[in-house]
């Protein structure tokens, strides 16, 4: 197979490394640079090949078919911009061209690959999902789109993150001797940055109702289980039909009569789901639990598919299933 080539921007961080394996391991894929400019000129090996850092302002954008911009939010618009007129396709892994952003016009499809694949399939510039909002969204995707999440109501999600899913930046509240053995809430009184995304999502999917998001840190190094509660128009004579419909062929989405725990999807670029009724409420309930790898499903990998169809590749092509 040719190999067409693709250069990662803000290669050192966590979703920046994750990409770079990923591109090695990719059989139709190699890779042109890897920028990281606070560790330009270092060596590093990731996934089993060494790698050398350049300069972000020294990347040579122009040699790349397609650009990841792992950059930090903020601060990757003007490169997606640059990589752009430089003649590359773009993924976006940041925030700055997500639904619900500043300055985000709606223009950039977003890549929230099983729901928007033909958009993807056709664009030149994707916002990537963030990790948080990709369980999440997938999760109620279905239920949005059949009318049945009850209007005017609450969807309340509590979700519980490794800690890279914070960043590569050096932070003491992340430190091993302060996380381990430990479990806390953050980002309290519904203020995450992921919230406005999933809101704006949501709506265009359909759905009318509050959305209540409480991220958690857990003591693990990567992972996101999240467990979302909401009321229903009506329940589902089998709970779990509106997943096996939408998803029903979908490579990279596991719909289990099991709870799902980290350890299923852990460097795979998989999302799996249960959902159960709710006993004792006076109308219906769902509880969903859904789990990804933050930096697979959650973002490189996630990136990764959208990068296959942008490259008119298969869609699975260099994915851990």
């Amino acid at each position: 197979m040719h190999k067409l080539p693709v250069g990662v921007l803000g290669a050192s961080g966590y979703a920046g490394r994750e990409l770079l394996a990923l591109v090695g391991r990719h059989p139709g894929l190699t890779l042109a640079f890897a920028a990281a400019h606070a560790r330009r000129g270092e060596r590093a090996t990731v996934g089993g090949r060494p790698v050398t850092f350049e300069a972000t302002e020294d990347a040579p954008l122009a040699d790349a078919a397609l650009v990841f911009s792992a950059l930090p939010h903020g601060e990757s618009a003007p490169w997606v911009t640059r990589a752009e007129a430089a003649g590359a396709k773009v993924v976006d892994l940041s925030a700055d061209l997500r639904p619900g952003a500043d300055g985000a016009t709606g223009a950039v499809p977003y890549g929230l690959t099983e729901i928007a694949r033909e958009r993807v399939r056709d664009a030149q510039v994707v916002a990537n999902p963030g990790c948080y909002a990709t369980a999440v969204l997938l999760a109620l995707a279905p239920l949005a789109q059949r009318g049945l999440i009850a209007p005017g109501e609450a969807i309340t999600v509590n979700a519980a993150s490794g800690v890279t899913g914070a960043g590569f930046t050096p932070r003491p509240d992340l430190l091993f001797a302060e996380v381990a053995e430990d479990f806390r809430a953050y980002a309290l009184g519904n203020t995450h940055r992921h919230v406005r995304e999933m809101q704006v999502v949501l709506a265009a999917l359909g759905a009318d109702a509050d959305l209540i998001f409480t991220p958690h840190l857990l003591p693990v190094s990567r992972g996101i289980l999240a467990t979302i509660t909401l009321a229903l128009t009506a329940m589902p004579a089998d709970v779990l039909a509106p997943w096996r419909a939408q998803y029903a062929g979908e490579p990279f989405i596991e719909i289990s009569e099991d709870a799902p725990a980290l350890r299923d999807v852990v460097r795979r670029n998989a999302m799996r789901l249960t959902a159960r009724a709710l006993a004792g409420t006076r109308r219906p309930t769902l509880q969903i639990v859904v789990a990804i790898d933050n930096l697979v499903k959650g973002a490189a990998g996630q990136a990764m598919q959208n990068a296959n169809l942008l490259l008119g590749l298969d869609e699975t092509l260099g994915l851990p299933a």
